[in-house]
């Protein structure tokens, strides 16, 4: 009889024991069912984001001139629930959407504006569009991913699944315009919790490369016109000034910090070789990894222009144009986006578009990287190198932690502001990309919606990184040039 007891005793045990485990296996953590539940959601989206990404990829607008493509972002989340406020910061193609209260609060990035003079068709070969303009650094992605992200957070939010608040900043002119520097300067970040962004590329990765800081400035010469042949003396030439500014610059080459980029366009060199000109102007960038350094060969170039205004008899001066910071990184947000990229996982070509790629690929002069790594994620690594690009991302970076990520909307070796950026970006090898990135931004703001902790951290190491930097924006207080793609 004891024996019995025993083994009915020692039955039930083990059968409730045997419940207990199978019931702790089967238990999903909410924040993964949030995150299947977004990848899922925006999938069954993906049509609806191509079209939008297709939208403005065909508008083509420059900076401050994206006024269809601003408005196409702007009811798409106005529809979607958001409260959208336009015209921000002295911009009227900028924007900031905004969706539920309290803390904390997430921003994700939006851009959407388009280079000048890489008109191309989604073919894999040069040819114009017709247009002035093409999406050779795919922002015509970038904004749409960012949207369709904010939109998925706002749903889990709908289901009382997340609290807090949620904004989309719509940022127009990334590209030489310096948009976010003005919304960082009226403060508009001020009481964010965490950034999130991305960009298009060729590869997929999360940022863990500063950018250089930037500073750019047109310089107008003013001469005296004069009949180039008849009467020469009397003529004071605006274009050799810039010609002399620009001599005197590319000898101060050699004698600048070796990460020194300096670039420039005349972008009027007058109208008729006949004709001494009277008015030149000359467009620079000029980029270092080190703010302060940048200001230092700034002031060098100036100096220059006004030796070449001296020099030849005209007068000059300067419109600062854009001004851009370096990229703070934060490793304790990266960590957490890296395993939110694996998870979501790179892109997988079709036959049609690994032809496509081949034929792109085969314009580039040098040899490409594998088609099929666009299906890989980089590991995650602190790259000492700053790269070769600014951006306006780096002054929101001294406002709140702020973390990115690149993925693959290029083929692989597929080079930024080229044509054949433009070519991949109209075609479905973008839209995959666009969503890689959409899907991974949607799961880091879970992750930061729902761990306190990690803000905490991440607010922590901003601070260090930060250290006791006043920030000042390098375009000092000048208003938005609105007109500078004219």
């Amino acid at each position: 009889m004891k024996r019995t007891k025993y083994l009915i005793l020692f039955l039930s045990t083990t059968l409730i024991s045997l419940i207990s485990f199978a019931q702790k296996k089967v238990t999903v953590n909410p924040v993964d069912a949030f995150k299947s539940e977004a990848i899922a959601d925006l999938q069954n989206k993906y049509d609806d984001y191509k079209k939008i990404a297709l939208q403005i990829w065909d508008y083509a607008e420059v900076g401050y001139k994206e006024v269809k493509s601003s408005a196409l972002h702007q009811k798409t989340l106005t529809d979607a629930g958001f409260k959208v406020t336009a015209g921000i910061a002295d911009m009227p193609t900028a924007f900031v959407a905004t969706y539920g209260s309290g803390s904390p609060i997430i921003a994700i990035l939006a851009e959407y504006d388009a280079l000048p003079g890489l008109s191309q068709q989604a073919i894999p070969e040069k040819t114009t569009a017709g247009k002035d303009a093409g999406h050779g650094c795919g922002h015509h992605l970038f904004g749409t991913a960012s949207v369709a992200a904010g939109i998925e957070i706002k749903k889990l939010m709908d289901e009382k699944k997340l609290s807090g608040t949620i904004r989309v900043y719509g940022c127009p002119a990334e590209e030489g315009g310096s948009g976010k520097v003005y919304l960082v300067r009226a403060g508009l970040f001020a009481d964010v919790d965490v950034v999130i962004h991305w960009h298009p590329g060729a590869e997929n990765g999360v940022t863990m490369t500063s950018a250089l800081a930037n500073s750019s400035a047109k310089f107008r010469f003013h001469g005296i016109a004069s009949h180039a042949a008849a009467a020469p003396e009397k003529g004071r030439s605006a274009l050799d000034a810039v010609e002399s500014m620009d001599y005197m610059v590319n000898m101060m080459r050699e004698h600048v910090p070796q990460e020194t980029r300096i670039h420039y366009v005349i972008t009027n060199g007058g109208k008729a070789p006949n004709v001494v000109p009277d008015f030149a102007e000359v467009y620079y960038y000029v980029r270092h990894p080190n703010r302060d350094m940048v200001k230092s060969i700034f002031e060098r170039v100036v100096k220059a222009a006004q030796g070449a205004a001296l020099g030849t008899g005209t007068t000059m001066d300067y419109e600062i144009i854009g001004g851009t910071h370096d990229l703070l990184l934060n490793k304790t947000l990266a960590d957490v986006m890296q395993k939110d990229l694996e998870k979501v996982g790179g892109v997988t070509y079709t036959n049609e578009e690994i032809e496509f790629g081949k034929k792109i690929q085969a314009t580039f002069g040098s040899k490409p990287p594998a088609i099929e790594s666009a299906a890989t994620i980089k590991p995650l690594k602190t790259e000492e190198d700053s790269g070769g690009g600014s951006t306006d991302v780096g002054d929101v970076s001294y406002a709140a932690p702020t973390v990115g990520l690149r993925a693959a909307t290029w083929i692989p070796g597929t080079p930024a502001h080229s044509w054949q950026a433009v070519a991949c970006g109209g075609t479905e090898i973008g839209t995959k990309g666009m969503m890689v990135a959409a899907k991974t931004m949607a799961l880091t703001a879970i992750d930061v919606f729902t761990s306190p902790t990690l803000i905490e951290k991440a607010k922590e190491e901003f601070k260090k990184a930060k250290g006791d930097y006043q920030y000042k924006a390098l375009l000092g207080d000048r208003k938005p040039a609105l007109n500078y793609r004219d």
